[in-house]
């Protein structure tokens, strides 16, 4: 990796849940017992096929939520309010990350499938609150979910972000797919490399990533 693979990019786009955290932390945990429990009580169903239907609406949809809307008309809102209503004393802060992210070039953003809300207590949590320009959910793309390409365009033009000159930083390797296919630079933050033509890069650590990246600015 170098500079210059990057020289063009004037937003950086930032996923949220682990990505601007490692999954180490393990928030989510939290988050897909909630999601069972919500199916559980709103369906009427045991927790077994609550828990296989938070999986497959997440495989199926790109989120549970998705999923629960589309098959079972329910409440988004509701929905999220419930299952974000989580623990964040997991989160750590990380300065070096605020450092690398606050030195990065043009604007910066966070573009979750989760809420606005529930992405500003994170960041907060992770020491990362008054780094970005803007915090993007999934209610800022009508309830659609990446890794639908029309969720991405809902929420840039939004942004008036060019993808052309962006970069988008995820942990969930489909999520790349359309961010590329508009120009984007893009960035896989996981354990594990998943190599596609859809990633141009990968890193296990985003705070040593950025570390690297910004040293060359």
């Amino acid at each position: 990796m170098t500079q210059q693979d990057f020289h063009h990019v004037r937003t950086w786009v930032f996923d949220l849940d682990n990505t601007l955290y490692p999954p180490r932390m393990r928030l989510f945990d939290q988050i897909e017992v909630r999601m069972t429990n919500w199916v559980m009580q709103a369906l009427g169903v045991d927790r077994a096929h609550a828990d296989h239907l938070r999986a497959s609406y997440w495989q199926r949809y790109g989120t549970t939520l998705a999923g629960l809307m589309a098959e079972h008309r329910i409440d988004p809102e509701a929905y999220l309010a419930d299952v974000h209503d989580i623990d964040f004393s997991v989160l750590t802060p990380d300065p070096a990350l605020a450092t690398h992210i606050a030195a990065l070039p043009g604007r910066r953003i966070v573009y979750t499938n989760a809420d606005a809300p529930y992405a500003q207590r994170v960041l907060e949590a992770r020491g990362l609150t008054g780094l970005f320009d803007a915090v993007y959910g999934v209610e800022h793309a009508n309830y659609r979910p990446k890794p639908e390409r029309q969720a991405f365009e809902t929420v840039f033009a939004l942004d008036r972000l060019d993808p052309t000159t962006a970069a988008m930083f995820e942990d969930d390797a489909r999520n790349l797919a359309a961010p590329h296919a508009m120009g984007m630079r893009t960035v896989h933050i996981a354990p594990e490399p998943e190599p596609a033509d859809h990633i141009h890069h990968h890193a296990e650590d985003l705070t040593e990533f950025l570390g690297r990246l910004t040293r060359e600015f």
